[in-house]
């Protein structure tokens, strides 16, 4: 267990503790609270622990000076589960705490949430109706899972996500979450988006356009005349994969281990926030490179 580690924790907990608003338990309150729940699941992703088991025989040997009271597998997987509403709640409020959060650039892409792999483990899978069939042309290969499309800034600070059925277009999935909180592109005024191939269509240009959002993105190779800025985008696109090689590299995005839509859910959104509580701090503490997880991930 590292200082800086110890720093972020306590910076984290102290952060929902005192500006998210907690569900009212009745009777007896849980001797867990749900600030401190989230700060060991920040502090599981962290550390890299993929089997809860693990996690908590280990936060039992190391952890007790941070958490006087840690549950057992069953306790913590059940209250994990149900929190996912506050831990989307807790990256909200970090990513909107930061220096980087009114940037006037936004970094859109997909990538895959593998759920299962054997014909058998789809057939009983409790993803089915959520899950399905889709192709990642990064790696050449099909998979059963789902989508995770984020919403960024170029430091990686996340904006928006979802997670989505592989076969649904991702231009829809970016046109929904621009709809679902229509403030976010209001508050920035000239807002540009930059994407890859994918969110080609005349469609998408004039839903962002009539919201006053500028999309830059490759053109057709046959198309002649390239697209103003395209160049810019050679650069850009390393910025897109780094994001997701620190949420699949990092912090072990494919091996969430969910088997239900709630737990897949969670899951990511619980990487999502550790990697959104890196640069927060970061930022805090004017670390030279801001979504680095080195100091705190050993």
């Amino acid at each position: 267990m590292t200082t800086e580690l110890d720093t972020l924790l306590t910076a984290l907990y102290v952060h929902i503790d005192d500006r998210l608003k907690t569900s009212r338990w009745r009777g007896r309150p849980p001797r867990l609270t749900d600030a401190e729940l989230i700060t060991l699941a920040v502090a599981q992703a962290m550390l890299g622990f993929h089997c809860e088991a693990r996690w908590l025989r280990f936060a039992h040997a190391h952890l007790h000076g941070l958490f006087p009271y840690l549950p057992q597998r069953p306790a913590y997987n059940k209250r994990l589960r149900a929190a996912l509403g506050l831990v989307k709640q807790a990256i909200r409020s970090l990513a909107s705490d930061c220096d980087l959060w009114l940037d006037p650039v936004w970094i859109v892409d997909s990538t895959p949430v593998e759920c299962a792999r054997s014909r058998e483990t789809v057939k009983r899978s409790d993803l089915a109706g959520w899950a399905n069939y889709g192709y990642c042309r990064s790696h050449s290969r099909f998979y059963w899972g789902l989508k995770l499309h984020l919403v960024c800034t170029p430091a990686g600070l996340p904006v928006a996500w979802a997670l989505a059925d592989p076969k649904i277009d991702e231009r829809q999935v970016l046109a929904a979450l621009i709809d679902n909180e229509p403030h976010l592109a209001a508050d920035r005024p000239g807002l540009l988006i930059l994407a890859d191939k994918g969110y080609i269509a005349a469609e998408l240009d004039r839903f962002l356009a009539a919201r006053g959002i500028q999309l830059l993105r490759p053109s057709y190779r046959n198309r002649g005349t390239p697209r103003p800025g395209e160049g810019l985008l050679k650069t850009v696109r390393q910025l897109i994969e780094s994001v997701n090689d620190t949420l699949k590299g990092q912090l072990d995005l494919e091996q969430h281990g969910g088997r239900t839509i709630e737990g897949v859910g969670v899951r990511v959104a619980q990487r999502i926030l550790a990697m959104t509580c890196a640069i927060w701090q970061n930022r805090s503490i004017g670390a030279p490179i801001t979504r680095s997880l080195i100091a705190y991930d050993h």
